[in-house]
């Protein structure tokens, strides 16, 4: 525990046979209460490995108690009872599991049926730390590439109710530049500017980082199941917050590799997929937070901005390719061309602008 606070780790896995007990489990600290190990359907002995640890393990257990929300006669609750069937129906989408714990071990092994992704097993993680009402849930890879010595910094923010999702940011580290691998720091980067615009965290860098720790609250009102399945997840998650009005933050962590961990993620795969979901959360988040919930005029600034540099586009083909090719050229075709382009950028500009103020409030500065 942390301040009385329920800790717990989810910890995605993916043969990960040589890391996650000895990098991962056996170094967590003392603190945490419940180590939630997801087993994506590794092809290796990562399941039999974690069994054997549980089975062998007598540390004592924090007893948590899954929380039984009951239908009600009462006529003011139908409200409450459709809020259960709600989450009755939701149990679909998520991977089918088995669960594996013993009353002496404070490490639970949850087991997919299929292999559905590190987002689809952080998912399965979220689950069981929010039906078991744990205060704080963090976020650990499987491969041991993050540091356990940082994980009460991580989990603070949390802890002390100042924000509902705290992340780790390794770009802030003065090595980042020549100690994370070109390529990734690259993508990390790209993907980082795109999810700026696209979450409305304008403030927030590495957004690739897996080192989080979110609040009961964010993980009761979000919609768990609905998580982005594969490396796109953070990004995902970091619109769900905004839509839902979380605060975040960022705590400086260091860059951690070659320490026995290998990388499953293809960076020239992972780039272009991530930057497609970006756009479309982007406007997820434009319909969803400034049209239906709270209407604002930065939707109608970003909107008139994408309509009118559409309706620009043909009449920029057309001129740019009479002037190329030395043809007549109707200079009002020029004008108006100049004019959509320049009320395209400005209306841009102006929305953009208002969107940073608007989400200012929802970042906290350490």
């Amino acid at each position: 525990m942390l301040k009385n606070k329920l800790i717990a780790v989810v910890v995605p896995c993916y043969n990960e046979e040589l890391q996650v007990v000895d990098k991962v489990i056996k170094t967590m600290p003392d603190f945490v209460d419940l180590i939630i190990i997801v087993n994506d359907k590794s092809k290796d002995n990562t399941e039999l490995v974690v069994k054997n640890y549980i089975d062998n393990d007598k540390n004592s257990l924090t007893q948590f108690t899954k929380r039984i929300m009951e239908y009600s006669d009462n006529p003011y609750d139908k409200a409450t009872n459709v809020f259960l069937e709600m989450r009755k129906e939701e149990e679909k989408y998520y991977i089918q599991s088995e669960i594996y714990q013993t009353e002496s071990s404070k490490v639970v092994l949850i087991s997919h049926k299929e292999n559905g992704g590190v987002g689809a097993a952080i998912a399965s993680g979220y689950k069981y730390a929010r039906d078991h009402h744990i205060d704080c849930t963090a976020v650990m890879a499987g491969d041991g590439q993050m540091d356990p010595s940082e994980l009460e910094s991580i989990c603070f923010p949390v802890v002390d109710e100042r924000v509902d999702y705290s992340k780790g940011n390794r770009l802030s580290h003065r090595s980042a530049k020549k100690f994370i691998p070109k390529i990734r720091y690259f993508g990390n980067s790209v993907l980082s500017i795109l999810t700026k615009i696209a979450s409305g965290y304008w403030r927030i860098s590495d957004t690739q980082t897996g080192y989080t720790a979110i609040s009961l609250e964010a993980l009761e009102n979000i919609d768990i199941y609905d998580i982005y399945k594969s490396y796109g997840m953070p990004n995902d998650l970091l619109v769900k917050l905004n839509i839902a009005s979380f605060k975040i933050t960022e705590v400086p962590i260091k860059p951690v590799y070659h320490v026995g961990e290998e990388s499953k993620m293809k960076v020239s795969k992972v780039i272009p997929r991530v930057s497609w979901l970006l756009v479309k959360l982007f406007f997820e988040r434009m319909f969803k937070k400034y049209l239906l919930k709270d209407f604002h005029p930065l939707f109608l600034l970003y909107m008139i901005a994408f309509i009118t540099f559409l309706i620009n586009i043909p009449m920029g083909i057309k001129f740019w390719s009479h002037y190329i090719l030395n043809a007549e050229v109707m200079y009002g075709h020029l004008t108006l061309h100049l004019f959509l382009t320049m009320f395209s950028f400005q209306s841009f500009i102006f929305a953009m602008w208002f969107d940073m103020q608007d989400n200012e409030r929802l970042y906290e500065e350490q």
